[in-house]
């Protein structure tokens, strides 16, 4: 039994002490050891040099040879980092790959075209061949396409290549399209979950605060570890300021079919009469000419893909044509009779048929038009 005393040394004489305690000169403390046993061999002053060199005290409160409280945080750092892979590196993927790297996730990425440079530049690992990206097994594949392209993307996809429990996202503009592309397409085994970030590159430029994010856990496993990744994907945009909306693909295609894509056929109507900016542009008028800006920017493949994923595009359309009918009657039939005879010269009622030649040239809603070569074969004819 060791006992440490911060006493002065004893002024005891040394004969005066029992032969099995030995006091260490110039130490403010004394050491008071048992005997060696015999059947070691060791004198005393053997025995006291070497249990000395065990018991030194060279330094009071050291730091340990390990940090454990930062390889503690650096574990638990990692615990909530992710292995995203995105597929297809367009502007879109680039734009979410900035904050998935600027959070600390682990990003790859892979499309039809090279972007090793871009991906250098932006912190991501590109794979040229989607097997070689597969086998690095991502947590989280993120889906980036075209709405067009999605189905034969997906379906090129070595999905034998990735863990069974692979988390599978995508961020098309519309969703009961790609949920039930997912259910059909995916193992049982693969997570499920759909989302629409309502912003882009544009909009989106100068952060997301506020900005929803639609999405919804069409399939996701019980287990926690599963549970909790679809959590750490979603808080990528929490952490970005997005206002989190949870909500089904198919009432997620209603509420978009009302707004996204009106918005997007109205920016393109617009774009038809080719506004410009004027010297005495009033706000609303600023808002026209940004409404093109944004709505322009974006390629025709999205604007096609919402109205041929969204079953609700087409009622949209005719709405916005029987609209604009109403609008047009409502109009003519409030003209004064004398501006009406200024105008179209009679006093008569106006009939509002008469007025409608050019409208009638256009192609209503309803059967879609017949190909090109189909019409130059019947103009041959």
């Amino acid at each position: 039994m060791l006992s440490l005393s911060c006493l002065q040394p004893s002024r005891v004489s040394r004969s005066s002490l029992p032969s099995h305690i030995y006091r260490a000169p110039h130490h403010r403390f004394s050491l008071s050891l048992p005997p060696p046993p015999p059947h070691l061999g060791l004198t005393p002053s053997t025995a006291y040099r070497h249990r000395h060199r065990r018991l030194r005290i060279r330094s009071l409160d050291a730091a340990q040879p390990y940090d454990y409280e930062a390889q503690i945080s650096e574990r638990f750092a990692k615990s909530t980092k992710l292995k995203v892979a995105i597929i297809g590196f367009g502007n879109f993927g680039q734009f979410l790959a900035k904050a998935l790297v600027r959070q600390g996730h682990t990003v790859l990425a892979h499309s039809r075209s090279n972007h090793t440079d871009i991906a250098a530049e932006l912190g991501v690992s590109f794979f040229s061949d989607a097997d070689d990206l597969c086998e690095e097994h991502p947590e989280v594949m993120l889906l980036c396409t075209s709405i067009i392209s999605t189905e034969k993307v997906l379906r090129s996809l070595p999905l034998q290549r990735l863990k069974r429990s692979t988390l599978f996202v995508d961020v098309l503009s519309v969703k009961e399209f790609p949920r039930k592309l997912f259910m059909q397409i995916l193992p049982l085994d693969f997570d499920i979950l759909c989302t629409h970030p309502m912003f882009g590159p544009e909009s989106g430029k100068d952060g997301w605060n506020g900005l929803p994010f639609v999405y919804d856990k069409v399939r996701i496993g019980r287990e926690e570890s599963r549970v909790l990744r679809c959590e750490r994907f979603l808080d990528v945009f929490a952490k970005e300021g997005c206002r989190m909306v949870e909500m089904s693909c198919a009432e997620h295609d209603r509420h978009a079919a009302g707004s996204q894509f009106i918005t997007h056929t109205m920016g393109r109507v617009l774009e038809k009469l080719r506004l410009e900016s004027t010297p005495i542009n009033t706000k609303g008028y600023e808002t026209l000419l940004n409404l093109v800006e944004n709505t322009a920017s974006d390629s025709f493949d999205l604007y096609y893909g919402l109205f041929m994923y969204n079953t609700n595009a087409m009622e949209q359309l005719e709405r916005l044509d029987l609209a604009f009918e109403s609008l047009k009657k409502e109009l003519f039939g409030h003209l004064h009779d004398v501006l009406r005879k200024q105008l179209f010269g009679k006093s008569e009622g106006l009939d509002v048929s008469e007025e409608k030649p050019m409208l009638s040239k256009l192609p209503k809603n309803g059967p879609a038009l017949p190909p090109p070569s189909e019409t130059l074969r019947g103009q041959s004819n």
